[in-house]
């Protein structure tokens, strides 16, 4: 019968040419969409009579449709529900309901108490239109698209709490007591409002015989407990930071969701929002100059969720990428292939050029270690933090934008235009209802993504606080205006830095060039300094480097070894880093744990000798949290090759990193085999030789210096360097003639 059915369909379709196939009337439109529920299939399954007999089944009254099979059904009602959604909606879902009760009911257009019964237990089935339209951008939403079918991308930062708006009003009369039944305007899912809206301000009821009927103006009462109500939601969505020009504020648009699609994200959700825009009468408008004035909204018909934050729903899948079966063939070949974590390293912003170790941690930064979760409820961290340290103009902001646009989420920020509020959440009251809500800042906008810090050191110490908690408990703990909240902030954080001077002064210790408190520095897990120094080859190299950049060459000289290396480009970059984040959570073998104990108690060691030697605490600890990150640096290089487990030469290459950067940067300031601690002695030594060997006003060669001091009185070149570069900085010495001659001018 069913094959016929279909038959017969199929024969009108192409046969009563003469009729127009538009549907025009309201009554022909949800007749098609009824044909379109109960017959359209896919092969030999009608999927949609399907779905909707398993939501009925878990008393979930939905019912997603793909716009793309309407199409192919009737190209016409297709377009319809893109141009006129507002009229063609409500038709498709009544025919749904019918749907639902023919499904369920086969046998109620029998009697009148079948139908009745049919009619009672299936309330309004809930249409969600899923489109495969082109996104539109907030920038594009124009007076053109009012009240058409829109597609657009953005970050949730904030969602209501749940209100119940009224679908029937049960109203009684306070005079005469009659009922009336109305169904509110603006009905399912508009944001009402307005003073036109409002109940019947006569009583309409017939006169009793007898009575004469004295109702007063505005008689009616609403009597709640007999009137409908659905589930009704308004979300804000702001576009993604990556859409907004250069110089533009981003923008905002309210959601109203209802029904099914309530409760369904959290604010710092990455979601596509399919839906009717709209206008609505804003309580703000309401003055004669701005009645005619709406403000535009978002009338939900589909919201897709794309993060992890949205409980559950993204748990298999964190970015929700869909990976098809070729490209995870490619991912794994890549994996597999010869010297892959260099080929990646130097793919991280190619145009910079060397500092190969420095990408090699961005590199582990991007792919982060295993989150573990204790017995207890305890978390421990997988996200690396990393800081660069260095003078200016050793493209350490490139480098961070690199990230920002290679990391599947992330935010680049400034410490000077950041506060504590805007990096961690602020407290806005919602302009409607009055109640406070929280809108959550860069570390919470980039869970388990990337926060990039520019400037960190220009940053107030008490907005540098804020990231403490957000660093090593990945949350923020708020208490403001009444709300004690704990939000999300699984991000890594890559900050870069100036030294105290501008510069790196090599005669301080690090800890006096580098500015942090010992707190801030021990949840960084890699410390880099970036020096900029003279190197006549190295300089060569970067000045030829960048010439090939500016006149658009080809890049012959990428490799240290001149060999041209073939880079990944940013989009695979992306793909594959999602792919490894979501597939792979690598742990320890026994012989690499071994390998890390041992190695850190060593480490610990070290840093005590240096401490001696100087005579002062090293500014950059070496605690726990230096073991935990270097087992999170060697996680996430097995995590690069999708290696299940952590082998030896993982940890070797991780705690070689670590030495490079973080272990470099405590023993900073040494030079030619002497400890800071004595070079700070022989420096002192030799001021006092040099002020007794050249009275006020008298002037020497520096030859003849170099002669007496090092030749004859053993004292080494690079201390008497230091010195009198130390005495002319504070005014006692003056150099003249290329520093050939040497003046003594201060006391």
């Amino acid at each position: 019968m069913s094959g016929f059915d279909a038959d017969r369909i199929y024969s009108i379709a192409v046969h009563d040419a003469p009729d127009p196939v538009a549907p025009e009337k309201p009554s022909e439109t949800e007749r098609l969409f009824l044909e379109f529920l109960l017959q359209y299939r896919v092969g030999s399954e009608f999927i949609y009579r399907d779905n909707l007999r398993a939501n009925l089944l878990l008393k979930q009254h939905q019912l997603e449709v793909d716009l793309r099979h309407v199409g192919l059904f009737n190209d016409e009602l297709a377009h319809a529900i893109q141009e006129r959604p507002a009229e063609i909606l409500p038709l498709f879902e009544t025919a749904a309901t019918k749907a639902a009760r023919m499904i369920l009911f086969p046998l109620a257009g029998g009697s009148d108490n079948a139908a009745e019964a049919a009619t009672q237990s299936i309330p309004n089935i809930q249409i969600l239109i899923k489109s495969g339209m082109n996104l539109q951008q907030f920038r594009d939403l124009s007076a053109n698209t009012m009240n058409k079918l829109v597609r657009i991308p953005g970050i949730v930062i904030a969602a209501s709490v749940l209100s119940s708006r009224a679908t029937k009003l049960h109203l009684q009369c306070r005079a005469c007591r009659s009922t009336r039944i109305i169904n509110p305007p603006g009905g399912l899912g508009g944001l009402g409002g307005g003073s036109d809206r409002g109940l019947p301000r006569i009583c309409d009821a017939p006169e009793q015989e007898g009575q004469r009927k004295d109702c007063p103006m505005d008689p009616y009462l609403i009597i709640h407990s007999k009137s409908a109500f659905t589930d009704h939601q308004t979300l804000k969505l702001q576009e993604a930071p990556d859409m907004v020009p250069v110089g533009e504020l981003p923008r905002h648009m309210i959601l109203s969701a209802d029904r099914y699609l309530t409760g369904q994200v959290v604010p710092g959700s990455r979601v596509i929002a399919t839906g009717i825009y709209s206008t609505f009468q804003s309580s703000k408008n309401v003055s004669a100059s701005a009645a005619a004035l709406r403000t535009p909204y978002l009338r939900l018909v589909h919201l897709e969720v794309s993060t992890p934050s949205a409980g559950g729903t993204g748990a298999l899948n964190p970015f929700g990428v869909q990976f098809t079966p070729e490209e995870e063939e490619e991912f794994g070949e890549m994996a597999r292939s010869e010297g892959f974590y260099e080929r990646f390293a130097k793919s991280v912003a190619p145009s910079i050029f060397g500092s190969l170790d420095i990408k090699k941690a961005i590199t582990c930064l991007l792919f982060g270690g295993s989150k573990k979760v204790l017995p207890d409820g305890m978390r421990l961290r997988g996200d690396i933090n990393v800081l660069l340290l260095g003078d200016p103009g050793t493209a350490k902001s490139q480098l961070l934008k690199f990230v920002e646009k290679v990391a599947p989420i992330a935010v680049y920020t400034s410490g000077k235009g950041s506060s504590a509020a805007g990096l961690t959440a602020s407290v806005q009251r919602d302009s409607v209802s009055r109640e406070f809500y929280l809108e959550g800042g860069a570390m919470v906008l980039a869970d388990t993504g990337v926060v990039c810090i520019d400037e960190f050191d220009k940053m107030r110490d008490e907005d540098r606080v804020a990231i403490h908690e957000a660093m090593e408990q990945q949350t923020i703990s708020i208490a403001k205006a009444g709300i004690t909240t704990v939000l999300n902030s699984r991000t890594s954080v890559l900050a870069a830095a100036n030294p105290v001077w501008g510069r790196y002064d090599e005669g301080r210790s690090p800890g006096e060039n580098i500015d942090f408190q010992t707190t801030i520095l021990s949840r960084f897990d890699m410390i880099f300094i970036v020096k900029d120094e003279h190197n006549e080859q190295r300089d060569r190299m970067i000045a030829k480097h960048v010439m090939n950049i500016h006149m658009n060459r080809p890049n012959q000289s990428a490799d240290e070894n001149g060999d041209a290396v073939g880079e990944i480009d940013i989009d695979k970059m992306k793909r594959y880093i999602s792919y490894c984040k979501a597939k792979c959570a690598p742990r320890l073998s026994a012989e690499a744990q071994e390998m890390l104990s041992s190695h850190f108690v060593s480490l610990r060691k070290q840093v005590q000798q240096v401490e001696r030697d100087n005579d002062e605490r090293s500014s950059i600890p070496i605690t726990i949290r230096q073991l935990e990150a270097i087992i999170r640096i060697s996680e996430s290089l097995a995590k690069l090759t999708l290696s299940p487990v952590v082998q030896n030469h993982h940890v070797e290459e991780a705690i070689r990193l670590f030495k490079f950067s973080t272990m470099n940067a405590v023993a900073a300031g040494s030079a030619d085999g002497l400890s800071r601690g004595e070079l700070n002695e022989e420096m002192q030594t030799l001021e006092k030789e040099i002020i007794d060997r050249l009275p006020m006003g008298w002037s020497t060669s520096y030859q003849a210096l170099v002669k007496e001091f090092t030749t004859n009185k053993g004292f080494s070149l690079h201390a008497l360097e230091r010195t009198l570069y130390v005495m002319e900085k504070r005014e006692l010495l003056r150099f003249s003639g290329h520093k050939k001659v040497v003046h003594r001018i201060g006391v």
